[in-house]
């Protein structure tokens, strides 16, 4: 059955690049040097927006384990060594409550048994556990402790090589079904072919619509770029908040229901056990506790290819001949802060003969039209964009508004042939609807002086000084600088074809999974532009 699968898989991949194929011999799709192009706002679908419904995961918890000390929540991410994998997952259940009995880490093993597909599970990894708690000094709140999180380096692995595996604690027995991944190719060699691409995720029913499209459309690597599990939206008694009937509106500690995380974990592992994952956080990652803790959960159970950076909050990594560099826009970010040091270093050792494409991703955009989050990471952008442009980032892309947009190539709000393709993907099923409208229509345009930055402080929310808007805080008209915007739930696939062109796709949930709303090349000019 397994091998069934398999094969149907790889056929399915294979239809998938033959048609691209098609398109790319047809010449269906437009290029950016075709650009810049006329603006364009595809009218709101009013039939997909309605009430948006969670998962009913308190009756019927998605792949909750039948045995105990059973792995759940698996997840694979990349390391900083290309023939490394971090495999994570958890074991045990949470506890919540007032009188609490943390479980002991130390009791069930962390060990991966893998090897080649086919080939027989004859190689065994193994790694450490840990748990965390979500703590409150109000009684009223519910604290939380974790189960046993496990996280395991596998190492010595192939390019390009599928492999197969198995997570937990032969000893007792509890081993996790038999899981495949797919390691990255070799830099200057080869690109991962699909790169999915995705931010505001939650557990709604578009969710699941999302990511059973994304799976079936078969990525190599995944990009999450922040709003996770929004357990921050949930009370103390698992319920969708209101924000004005939570247990303490006006605390600094942010309420949030940390059993959401593992509901999500649980439901996530359809994508995330066979497609390493890569996460960066959003501002409903941030989840205030006690002694000012932030970003616990974030930080707890994901895995990051942290070493260079320090950091989980900021960090890079190749897969193939594309280099990423994920930013943090919830810490220090200006020239003097260490995120901002690191950044010059990482980007000054970047060989674009063995990385040609240059990726960056952070959660809030810095070039969107919708009214919501309007500008709300100007100061982020006035210290960071132009190193950025300096060093010829290619792709930019982000999440934060619950929509999609996708920019022509600009630098500092003017049409630029070298400045990067900047795409919101924030609208992958959320629990807060889609975003629809935007800052340039009529009485939309938000008031400057409420867009400071709430999280880093500082206010850079100023008129613009020249073009069209000059004057304005706002265009009267969609910016000349926005290619394409629509409002509705779907993802995004890059596929990096050679060293100068790539093809972006964005998918919509009311589509079938093979069908692409939105399509372009986006084409590297390295004789032309800095790099």
């Amino acid at each position: 059955m397994v091998l069934a699968v398999e094969s149907l898989n790889r056929l399915l991949h294979c239809w998938i690049l033959l048609i691209s194929l098609i398109f790319v011999v047809n010449g269906q799709f437009p290029t950016t040097l075709e650009g810049p192009f006329k603006p364009v706002t595809v009218p709101v679908n009013y039939s997909i927006i309605g009430q948006v419904t969670s998962l009913p995961v308190d009756d019927n918890p998605p792949l909750s384990p039948e045995i105990e000390f059973q792995p759940q929540q698996i997840s694979l991410s990349l390391s900083s060594d290309l023939s490394s994998v971090w495999v994570s997952w958890i074991t045990g259940e949470y506890q919540i409550g007032d009188d609490i009995e943390p479980l002991d880490p130390q009791s069930v093993a962390s060990v991966v048994q893998y090897g080649v597909y086919k080939s027989g599970r004859n190689n065994l990894a193994a790694g450490s556990s840990f748990i965390y708690s979500q703590q409150y000094p109000n009684e009223d709140l519910n604290n939380y402790t974790s189960g046993i999180i496990h996280r395991v380096l596998v190492t010595g692995l192939d390019p390009d090589t599928m492999y197969e595996y198995q997570c937990g604690d032969p000893s007792i027995p509890a081993m996790s079904e038999v899981h495949y991944f797919r390691t990255m190719p070799s830099p200057s060699k080869d690109y991962p072919s699909r790169v999915a691409v995705v931010g505001g995720l939650g557990l709604t029913y578009n969710t699941s619509t999302t990511i059973s499209h994304m799976a079936a459309n078969h990525p190599d690597l995944a990009l999450l770029v922040g709003d996770l599990s929004f357990a921050d939206l949930y009370c103390k008694n698992g319920t969708l908040c209101d924000f004005q009937n939570c247990s303490f509106p006006q605390s600094p500690l942010q309420e949030t229901y940390q059993p959401r995380w593992d509901h999500w974990g649980r439901f996530m592992q359809i994508l995330t056990a066979t497609v390493p994952t890569m996460v960066i956080e959003g501002d409903h990652e941030i989840e205030k506790q006690a002694d000012n803790l932030t970003f616990t959960a974030y930080n707890y159970r994901f895995a990051f290819p942290s070493d260079e950076s320090g950091s989980t909050l900021y960090y890079s990594f190749n897969a193939g001949g594309i280099h990423f560099v994920m930013l943090g826009a919830y810490v220090p970010y200006d020239k003097s802060s260490d995120q901002y040091k690191w950044l010059e270093r990482d980007l000054f050792n970047v060989n674009r003969s063995v990385t040609p494409w240059l990726v960056a991703a952070w959660h809030p955009p810095w070039y969107s039209t919708y009214k919501d989050h309007y500008r709300e990471a100007e100061c982020m952008r006035v210290q960071m964009e132009e190193l950025l442009y300096k060093h010829g980032v290619d792709i930019v892309f982000n999440g934060h508004v619950k929509a999609y947009e996708r920019s022509n190539r600009v630098y500092n709000y003017t049409l630029d042939p070298c400045g990067p393709v900047h795409i919101t993907v924030g609208s992958g099923g959320n629990e807060m609807n889609l975003t629809l409208e935007h800052a340039d229509e009529p009485g939309n345009c938000p008031d400057p002086s409420n867009t400071p930055d709430r999280f880093m402080g500082g206010f850079c929310g100023f008129n613009f000084t020249s073009g069209p808007a000059a004057g304005n805080f706002c265009w009267n008209e969609q910016p000349e600088y926005s290619a394409y915007r629509e409002s509705s739930f779907g993802y995004g696939i890059l596929e990096v074809k050679n060293q100068t062109h790539a093809l972006w796709m964005w998918y919509r949930n009311q589509d079938r999974y093979s069908v692409g709303a939105d399509g372009i090349y986006i084409v590297r000019q390295p004789d032309r532009c800095p790099s």
